[in-house]
């Protein structure tokens, strides 16, 4: 842009010859040169308002994103749409209580077959629901038993004779149970291991941070050919999200401080979640240098070479592909919708049109998972409704920038912008049966490490990270399948032998049958 530089005079006297009406030579091209300043000067300060918004969304979370709050558009009535009631609004029925211990209460009066103590001919018979009451109690998550050994002293020989505990106990004993609860705690919910010890110490029932991280690494070596299975079947899935987190490990991070500018210094945490055929979901969590790219492709190297080519979900980041596989690439669209929600406060109209659309896209996935349609169903069905949608959404895109509708360098000009590059990605699902909308399972099994990064803050070195890993792709499976995962390491921990010798046998959609 040409520069110009006026006196506080001079200006004063364009001013007054644009309000008279009797401007000069040049006038118009110095009005010109500042009308555009100022545009440049607004898209730089909503740039850095989008930015400073960004970053106050990662320091203290990001409100939601969803259509109703981000457009402040009243709620709809609950026949619209033909929507359904959301799950798990109201009190929870007895059959989810299945950690709970049930104890069976005969009539203390009648038994099945007894006359009825009503009517003259009428007998009584056993109904299939019983009445049911629920009684809580509380204690400390590791519960503790003392056993007092009795010991008898001859007064003349001074020999001592000593009770013997049961199960030949001796010294300090964890149980299966106790262990895993552990783990659960610290790598299932982010509990860091000295906040624990404060809170048994408190129900006097101590237990140092040392001692969970011993029993930790024991209970790890106990379940390490379960997590290698989890992984070898991982690879053979169908679908794979992943996406990855910065982390602390203090010993890599030591190490950065011998090392050159051209050595990678970063440390990430990736997660992958596998779909297969038959429905199961796989989670995996991985923590080092490598990017969630080569993760994956550490990944792939285990799939089995007859499987068709996977389809990968993950953001537009370059890091997030691998190089030397190929792949179904497609891209998250709630990523590429973010873009306009972080921009709508100054582009209400553009942010409301493309948020609008991609609201009944998502519509019409949520069909045809109530529905639930086959692959090729859903396909179809994406063709006939979304199709027509995105095509329109696209030709009005390429409208605002081939006709110059948008300033490039501004918020929206980039929201449009990283749409059209990835168009192709983005709309997998017009094309390629399966392929995801977004990566938001991903995202929510990240926030496993995340969680674990803010309460514990960091791992103390790379053995730690691993078995942190290892907990959380077992725990965060059984979640992801519906398991109780305190059930599965505790089973995995007191059949840790037969483990060993088929661990196939023990994954968490089958451990049960190799049980019995």
């Amino acid at each position: 842009m040409e520069k110009i530089c006026l006196t506080p005079e001079e200006l004063n006297a364009l001013v007054d010859r644009a309000e008279s009406g009797r401007l000069q030579d040049g006038d118009a091209t110095v009005i010109r040169l500042m009308a555009s300043a100022i545009v440049i000067l607004s898209n730089a300060v909503n740039g850095k308002s989008e930015s400073i918004k960004r970053l106050l969304a990662m320091l203290f979370g990001a409100k939601t994103e969803k259509k109703r709050a981000v457009l402040k558009t009243p709620p709809s009535n609950s026949g619209d749409r033909g929507r359904q009631k959301a799950r798990g609004h109201g009190k929870n029925s007895a059959k989810n209580y299945t950690g709970a211990d049930r104890i069976p209460i005969p009539h203390e009066e009648l038994k099945p077959g007894d006359p009825c103590p009503l009517c003259p001919k009428g007998k009584v018979y056993r109904q299939k629901q019983p009445g049911i009451v629920l009684c809580f109690e509380g204690q400390a998550p590791l519960k503790a038993t003392l056993f007092e050994l009795e010991k008898l002293r001859c007064n003349l020989c001074g020999m001592v004779f000593t009770a013997s505990a049961p199960d030949n106990k001796s010294g300090r004993e964890y149980d299966p149970s106790a262990m895993a609860i552990i783990v659960l705690f610290k790598y299932g919910h982010g509990l860091p291991w000295n906040r624990l010890e404060r809170l048994q110490a408190g129900l006097g029932v101590p237990l140092p941070a040392t001692t969970q991280w011993e029993k930790s690494e024991e209970s790890a070596n106990l379940v390490y050919p379960a997590f290698d299975e989890l992984v070898r079947q991982a690879a053979q899935g169908d679908i794979f999200h992943n996406d990855d987190t910065v982390m602390r490990v203090l010993a890599l991070m030591k190490e950065n401080n011998n090392r050159t500018g051209n050595e990678r210094t970063g440390i990430f945490t990736t997660a992958i979640v596998s779909k297969t055929a038959d429905g199961r979901q796989i989670a995996i969590f991985h923590t080092g240098r490598n990017h969630a790219g080569e993760n994956i492709a550490l990944l792939y190297g285990r799939r089995n070479e007859d499987k068709a080519l996977p389809i990968q979900m993950c953001d537009a980041s370059s890091r997030n592909v691998p190089s030397d596989f190929d792949v179904i690439l497609c891209n998250c669209l709630a990523h590429a919708r973010r873009n306009f929600v972080h921009v709508h406060e100054h582009f209400p109209d553009e942010s409301r049109r493309v948020i609008e659309v991609l609201s009944e896209v998502y519509h019409i996935d949520a069909v045809a998972r109530r529905q639930e349609m086959t692959l090729d169903q859903r396909l179809t069905f994406h063709q006939e409704n979304s199709a027509p949608k995105m095509a329109e959404l696209k030709s009005w895109l390429d409208t605002q920038v081939e006709g110059k509708l948008v300033e490039p360098n501004c918020g929206l000009g980039k929201a449009i912008a990283y749409m059209r590059n990835h168009w192709m990605e983005l709309t997998q699902f017009l094309r390629v049966p399966g392929a995801p909308l977004d990566n938001n399972l991903c995202e929510r099994s990240l926030k496993r490490c995340i969680l674990h990064r803010k309460n514990s803050l960091f791992y103390r070195t790379e053995h730690g990270a691993y078995i942190g890993d290892m907990f959380m792709s077992l725990i965060h499976s059984c979640v992801l399948m519906r398991v109780n995962p305190m059930d599965y390491l505790e089973t995995l921990m007191k059949n840790s032998s037969k483990l060993f010798k088929d661990p196939s046998q023990w994954m968490p959609w089958n451990y049960k049958a190799a049980v019995t």
